[in-house]
């Protein structure tokens, strides 16, 4: 399994940026797929997830601000943050669960100023 994120950068508080995931080995259009990310000095902690089927869960922390979407034809996950905030800074790693097991990609830096 292999899972690629990018589109992290630096951006001013209250700009929007947007992450992709590809995920390749597994097939795509059946599986969880889902975003958490680390803040410097802190524990790993979920942000969203997207069903097969498309459903949608969120951390309280994002609701309102990140939309979590895929496009299974381009076995792509995407999330759209907007509203960002200092403390959105973290990096930001693709994730996918299976029978207990936990895939993470290498993640992708997102700097939030103020």
């Amino acid at each position: 399994v292999q899972l690629q994120a990018s589109g992290g950068g630096l951006v001013q508080a209250g700009e929007s940026l947007s992450l992709s995931c590809v995920v390749r080995g597994i097939n795509f259009a059946i599986n969880t797929i889902g975003w958490y990310r680390q803040a410097p000095g802190g524990q790993r902690e979920f942000v969203a997830n997207i069903s097969s089927v498309g459903s949608t869960t969120y951390a309280d922390s994002v609701k309102g601000r990140f939309t979590i979407s895929r496009n299974n034809a381009r076995r792509t996950v995407y999330l759209q943050m907007s509203g960002l905030k200092p403390e959105d800074t973290a990096v930001y790693y693709c994730h996918r669960p299976y029978y207990g097991t936990n895939y993470w990609g290498k993640g992708t830096l997102v700097t939030v100023s103020s």
